[in-house]
């Protein structure tokens, strides 16, 4: 082959890899209904999967799966864009290479594995595609954990519907091994081999989807309903901290709600309250501790607390009228983030340059617990969640430990009014439907600007409000007692049955690798 080309060639694959990849982006969260996409997942890991049995060179493998997974990665939040040139000021240019630089580091965690696969996959197709989906499922794991960690858009979300019943059993790392695998055995089919081969493999594919898709039933079982209602105030982002606007408006909306509403519970999204309990006006805060101090009423309220001693924490404030003290402080429950948001909540060492070019109100915030108490209600235990502290199911596992404790509703209040009407709107709420089917557990979403819903806990969402608009969505939630595979045991071993699975899986590979170079 002349090496003109061959360099023709090489460009094609290049394009066809990060064609592939924005076509794995959109599997996510679709930009026509907001929908996930499983098959365009299956459609673009499987074309990387073709041109990686077709590769055989461990660098240029390398170069296929890190142009995949940065156009991948880059298609799936490039709304960060938003926050860094709308609401912090950079340019634009400097915004979008922020983006393309974030998603060119995770990438190469995509780009390790397909050198490894190159280098270690067997020829039965089978077992390559095993030993494919072990190396995926390392690097899925690593990027969402390592470094603070960061999965969104990790292969698994956009397995919410028919396949998503194995997240119950494996969680959403899992379903992305097993989706990796069924992409695999499916590009196999397309491979110069036996037509029996084929139908062996492609059945083999189709075996594996129905056993994610069966569902024998429930592991958790239903206790008794609640009455929610949900705020979204839709403050303007740039409003939402100024002293003179965006903050008395935000006071005044969540107050005369949480006043008026006649549910059983009332949640409002993290920092519907934008100030401190101490630079609220006068019996602002006594006014609503007074007002579910008695009757038949709870509310929970994103709100930051702290002080320049204690440091500053992203709470979720909770008010009912049985006066049980549950947080630190007494006369109200509280729950503090604890996995918090780098450069927004945290400033990584050495990026307090990038941090100052931004007009974003940023500090470093305190972490609260893992594993903190739920809020007790009418039978219910409440755990909250801020933000994308739902990105992270491991975490939420550690209420699992002692089923007898363990939330029967999951509440997830969020402001991601930073990134405008974007896609990012429908890929959190997926996320949240990965945790109901992970767990069983309903989630109920109060936001800024959406997506407020509520979740049952087969991960369909049964109620929802209108993105970018100020309203109230009211509706029934039924709290789950019990728990999953998943949940138990994630809740005492952690992520660590995948690593030990995955790793397995390549060190016999190595060893197959090992044995045919010896004969």
């Amino acid at each position: 082959m002349s090496r003109g080309l061959s360099e023709s060639l090489d460009h094609v694959a290049a394009l066809v890899v990060v064609l592939a990849g924005l076509l794995h982006a959109l599997s996510i969260a679709n930009p026509w209904d907001g929908q996930p996409a499983g098959w365009l997942q299956l459609l673009g890991l499987g074309t990387l999967a073709w041109m990686l049995a077709r590769c055989g060179i461990p660098s240029r493998a390398a170069l296929l799966g890190w142009l995949f997974a940065t156009a991948w990665l880059a298609g799936t939040f490039w709304w960060m864009f938003v926050a860094m040139h709308t609401y912090a000021g950079l340019d634009a240019w400097l915004a979008g290479l922020a983006v393309l630089t974030l998603a060119a580091v995770l990438a190469l965690y995509y780009a390790a594995a397909c050198a490894a696969f190159t280098a270690l996959a067997p020829r039965n197709m089978f077992w390559a595609g095993c030993v494919f989906a072990a190396l995926w499922l390392l690097a899925e794991m690593a990027r969402g954990i390592w470094f603070t960690g960061f999965g969104w858009g990790a292969a698994g979300y956009a397995h919410v519907g028919m396949l998503g019943s194995a997240a119950k059993y494996v969680g959403a790392y899992g379903v992305s091994a097993l989706v990796a695998l069924i992409s695999y055995l499916v590009a196999a089919c397309f491979q110069p081999l036996p037509i029996a081969q084929r139908a062996r493999l492609a059945s083999t594919a189709a075996a594996i989807a129905a056993i994610m898709a069966w569902s024998p039933g429930d592991f958790t079982r239903p206790v008794s309903s609640l009455r929610v209602a949900l705020l979204q105030g839709n403050i303007a982002q740039e409003e939402k901290f100024r002293p003179g606007t965006g903050i008395p408006d935000s006071l005044r909306w969540y107050s005369e709600q949480l006043a008026a509403s006649t549910a059983s519970l009332v949640v409002a999204p993290e920092t519907a309250i934008p100030v401190l309990p101490q630079q609220l006006p006068t019996d602002y805060w006594r006014s609503l501790q007074r007002r579910f101090a008695t009757g038949s009423q709870a509310a929970l309220i994103g709100m930051p607390l702290g002080d320049v001693l204690n440091g500053y924490t992203n709470s979720v404030v909770g008010l009912k009228p049985d006066g049980q003290v549950q947080g630190v402080q007494a006369a109200y429950y509280r729950y503090d983030k604890y996995h918090l948001v780098p450069f927004g909540e945290f400033i990584p060492p050495f990026f307090r340059w990038f941090t100052e070019m931004m007009n974003i109100p940023l500090g470093d915030f305190t972490r609260g617990q893992v594993g903190q108490a739920s809020f007790e209600w009418q039978g219910q235990r409440l755990a909250p969640n801020v933000c994308y502290e739902d990105l992270f199911g491991e975490e939420l596992a550690s209420r699992f430990v002692d089923v007898a404790t363990a939330p029967t509703i999951f509440v997830n209040t969020s402001n991601i009014g930073w990134f405008g009407d974007t896609v990012v709107i429908d890929q959190h709420l997926n996320i949240s439907r990965m945790r109901a089917l992970e767990f069983e557990r309903p989630v109920i979403r109060a936001t800024n600007t959406g997506s407020t819903a509520i979740v049952d806990h087969t991960g369909r969402v049964t109620y929802t409000l209108a993105r970018h608009t100020r309203g109230v969505l009211t509706g029934e939630v039924q709290g789950r007692t019990g728990a999953t595979p998943y949940a138990w045991w994630v809740a005492r071993f952690w992520l660590w049955p995948l690593w030990l699975l995955a790793i397995f899986i390549v060190l016999l590979a190595i060893g197959w690798r090992q044995s045919t170079k010896m004969k």
